[in-house]
């Protein structure tokens, strides 16, 4: 079988679902705890993969907020949203919608403009710098309940940075409800922003339905538990609602058993518009470039196959008309004159 990751590594693509701070690599994530010595999170970059195996996905929550609370700082905010592009350049990523989840960051003392100026700094820089042209949806922690949903709200309509484009929902889902969130849902659609909610990773095919109808999305997070509704599945298809996919992730959190097991092969058999994501792709062992090796041996996909699903996210992202064209003719590009070169 060809050895497909060359070609991967090389092809520009575009990334629709990954997070701010689950984006720290190890390296980052010691330099963090290493300023804020009273944190439990390890110095030791090599301790973190062990800090980062995580039992289930309430594990996962406790640990990824643990990290968040190394944020303390506006110069923490800029140096980690920097870095984060910096991993993205090395993989040919040329845009990002990047989650960001600003109310743990003002909860935590954090003023909200020098926030919001922190990040527009690094996004401004990775664009000049890097050539990674980078995009924000601001999300809802889901586990904090309606007063982190109302400052979140507040940060993204009345103080709304440039690169805004979006408006989430993350969190755990079991116990937390997507209908409690219309009304913040609907502010921020009022006001412009697209409606990108985490549903169905750990809860069934009604979690989903309640993001479509509650919260009006226009992509999902995760999505996993779609195949388990035949008529969702053909809605997703028909209106071209496409599933942010994280397969190593999945697995990492215990939404799916192991790959082989991972419902994607039935989303792409539907119709569905599947984009591939690597989640918070250090504390998974993962990045962006594996994700795509990962989907191309579950899809039993070839170069153009691989270039086709990387067109998905471009055509899937809130990218200007231009922009789209843009990266889309460069990964035409790429994949006719690496296939000449063949």
């Amino acid at each position: 079988m060809t050895d497909l990751r060359p070609f991967i590594a090389g092809l520009p693509k575009a990334e629709l679902h990954v997070h701010h701070v689950g984006s720290a690599s190890p390296r980052i994530v010691a330099e963090l705890a290493a300023r804020h010595p009273d944190s439990r999170v390890p110095t030791d970059p090599e301790a973190l993969a062990d800090y980062f195996t995580f039992t289930d996905f309430a594990h996962f929550i406790q640990v990824y907020l643990s990290v968040v609370d190394l944020i303390r700082t506006p110069d923490d905010v800029r140096l980690l949203t920097y870095e984060v592009a910096r991993d993205m350049a090395r993989q040919n990523i040329r845009y990002a919608e990047l989650t960001i989840t600003p109310s743990s960051s003002t909860k935590r003392g954090i003023e909200d403009k020098a926030f919001m100026a922190a990040i527009e700094d690094a996004r401004l820089a990775a664009e000049t710098e890097l050539g990674v042209v980078l995009r924000w949806c601001f999300d809802i922690p889901g586990e904090a309940g309606l007063e982190a949903a109302e400052e979140t709200t507040r940060l993204a309509v009345d103080l709304r940075p440039e690169g805004l484009v979006s408006f989430g929902l993350g969190g755990p889902e079991i116990g937390v409800p997507r209908p409690q969130f219309k009304p913040y849902f609907d502010r921020a659609i009022a006001a412009g922003l697209r409606s990108v909610p985490h549903a169905g990773e750990t809860t069934g095919p009604e979690t989903i339905w309640d993001a479509l109808r509650e919260l009006r999305a226009e992509r999902i997070g995760h999505g996993t538990s779609a195949t388990q509704d035949p008529a969702l599945l053909a809605h997703l298809a028909e209106h071209r609602i496409p599933l942010e996919v994280c397969p190593t992730s999945n697995i990492a959190t215990r939404a799916v058993t192991e790959l082989d097991a991972h419902p994607v092969r039935e989303m792409v058999a539907a119709g569905v518009l599947v984009t591939i994501n690597s989640d918070d792709p250090p504390m998974f062992g993962t990045d962006l470039n594996n994700e795509y090796a990962v989907a191309a041996r579950l899809l039993e996909l070839d170069e153009r196959g691989l270039a086709a699903l990387a067109k998905n996210a471009v055509e899937a992202s809130f990218l200007d008309a231009a922009g789209k064209s843009r990266i889309s003719t460069e990964i035409d590009s790429y994949t006719d004159t690496w296939l000449a070169a063949r």
